[in-house]
């Protein structure tokens, strides 16, 4: 099956991600991961794309959709995947239409995971990181024993810059518009899922899990 993945920061795609390769053996596509091992292999793309990022710049989409087309041609996608992070914008998503037809393929589901933006501001806030291990706690759905001090190496806990309330309103903001855009190109498609992420993780699984397996059934009948 071929899965996209969509939702804000904060609505736990990263959680269900890992729940849905785990069950459906499909692997999961993050752009942060292709782009590492494109870059890694030392393709010209992955060259290309590391001159962006080495500059500081966004990675253009020629590039990016390049990569795409490198990643979706490798053997362990000709089964399914679960794409993370792209497409990001309309004009993405089109060329990924055009790959998945190249390979003659389409998309099953576009999977949406919508939540309240002020639990998602709370989700996001409350994050902390300890600056000795790593390790990360959240204020109020995992806490430390100790109020700033990690359990497991002792080390300060501290708020990341980008995790304030300011920064986090804005990059909301942000993506919502960007995402709306995206959302109404693939409910016209009739791709889109859309999933209550408020509820809880398990319930958010289950839901998700419900129509997925409608589609395994599907193909293993074909």
């Amino acid at each position: 099956m071929n899965l996209v993945l969509s939702g804000l920061p904060g609505v736990g795609k990263g959680t269900q991600a890992q729940r849905i390769v785990a069950k459906y053996s499909i692997p999961h596509i993050s752009t942060g991961d292709m782009f590492r091992v494109a870059i890694k292999d030392q393709t010209s793309l992955g060259k290309e794309a590391k001159e962006y990022i080495d500059e500081g710049n966004l990675v253009p989409d020629e590039v990016t959709v390049g990569i795409i087309r490198e990643r979706l041609n490798k053997d362990d996608c000709k089964k399914g995947f679960l794409l993370d992070g792209f497409p990001r914008t309309k004009a993405q998503a089109v060329a990924l239409e055009q790959i998945l037809t190249d390979l003659h393929q389409s998309i099953d589901y576009v999977i949406n995971i919508d939540a309240d933006q002020g639990e998602l501001i709370e989700r996001l806030t409350g994050r902390r990181v300890c600056r000795k291990c790593g390790f990360n706690y959240h204020i109020i759905f995992n806490a430390p024993e100790l109020e700033d001090v990690c359990d497991k190496c002792g080390g300060e806990l501290f708020q990341r810059i980008d995790d304030n309330e300011k920064k986090v309103r804005n990059r909301l903001e942000v993506n919502n518009k960007q995402q709306r855009l995206l959302l109404d190109y693939y409910k016209d498609k009739q791709y889109l899922l859309t999933i209550d992420g408020d509820q809880p993780i398990d319930n958010v699984f289950k839901n998700i899990d419900q129509h997925l397996q409608n589609i395994s059934l599907a193909q293993q009948q074909i």
